[in-house]
């Protein structure tokens, strides 16, 4: 009887052995980011998605909507290809849920998104490139993207232009619309400097994609949605802001998804990934070349210096 017994634990300690070192499943498809079209049916609009594994089995990830930044996904549900999450408003003033039912077809992401308003809108995702660079850098001669004089190179998002030149100045003295170069870039090193009035806020761009905040965020610890951080994703090492209404001076370098931002001197974020377009983007291509975009909407604010020195 003992050597039965013997026997039958060493023939369980090899199954469960055996179990331990099983190959694990292969990953679900659906993990990894996702760049959105959305059809709103008047206008088309950028989002994204992001899907981790978290653990042995468990889906979560980020969503950016048409506006707002990165939200957390507690759970993505993913069965027999079909993809289902649902979190809850960020700015809206409502209770309902946004709400997304998806599936894989042909290597695109299709389905709906209800809302926060509970608008059910199509949408359309692609993978998003991973914009990988394989070598370094050669950078062109610098470009002056305003020359201090008038808005030539430059066109509003928007018919309500408040923008205007004024003495080697860039100003949007009330909120309107926003403003983009004409000429797109891929990599570029952007010098740019900002002034703003207490209590206001703005953003520069990368791409039209990746926005830098701008903001009155003096006497505030870092944060991704305050001054010099890459809005909802990416969070200064520091807070290297003036008080308003000084000149701000941002030295920004875009390689690929490769960011790095000097804020008045101080090195604030360091060669990082910004892992998708923050709210507000122009577009979800990622792939493309984008222009530089200012935000105009959301209080007064002046530009000036704007240099580029773009990527050959």
């Amino acid at each position: 009887m003992k050597k039965l017994f013997t026997f039958f634990a060493l023939l369980f300690s090899f199954f469960a052995t055996a179990q331990d070192h099983a190959a694990p499943p292969p990953p679900p498809e659906i993990i990894g980011r996702w760049d959105l079209t959305v059809d709103q049916g008047d206008k088309i609009v950028p989002s994204w998605l992001e899907v981790e594994l978290s653990g042995i089995k468990t889906l979560v990830g980020h969503f950016v909507a048409e506006g707002g930044s990165a939200r957390p996904i507690a759970k993505v549900n993913f069965t027999n290809g079909k993809l289902n999450f649902s979190i809850p408003p960020q700015w809206d003033m409502t209770d309902i849920d946004l709400v997304m039912n998806a599936e894989i077809k042909d290597g695109k992401l299709v389905g709906t998104i209800k809302n926060n308003r509970g608008e059910t809108q199509p949408f359309v995702g692609e993978r998003a490139p991973l914009l990988h660079r394989t070598a370094a850098p050669v950078w062109s001669a610098p470009i002056t993207l305003f020359n201090g004089k008038d808005l030539s190179g430059w066109k509003t998002q928007t018919t309500d232009n408040q923008w205007l030149a004024e003495n080697g100045i860039m100003k949007s003295p009330r909120s309107g619309s926003n403003i983009m170069t004409t000429q797109k870039f891929n990599d570029f090193k952007l010098h740019i400097e900002v002034r703003y009035p207490k209590g206001s806020n703005s953003g520069v761009y990368l791409r039209g994609r990746y926005e830098v905040q701008v903001e009155d965020s003096y006497g505030r610890e870092p944060d991704s949605h305050f001054f010099g951080g890459v809005y909802g994703f990416l969070t200064p090492n520091q807070m290297a802001v003036k008080p308003a209404g000084e000149w701000q001076v941002y030295d920004i370098t875009l390689i690929g998804r490769r960011v790095t931002v000097v804020a008045n001197g101080k090195t604030i974020i360091s060669d990082q990934i910004i892992p998708g377009i923050t709210g507000g983007a122009l577009d979800s291509k990622e792939g493309e070349a984008g222009p530089i975009f200012l935000q105009g909407d959301h209080g007064p604010v002046e530009f000036r210096n704007i240099v580029i020195t773009p990527g050959k």
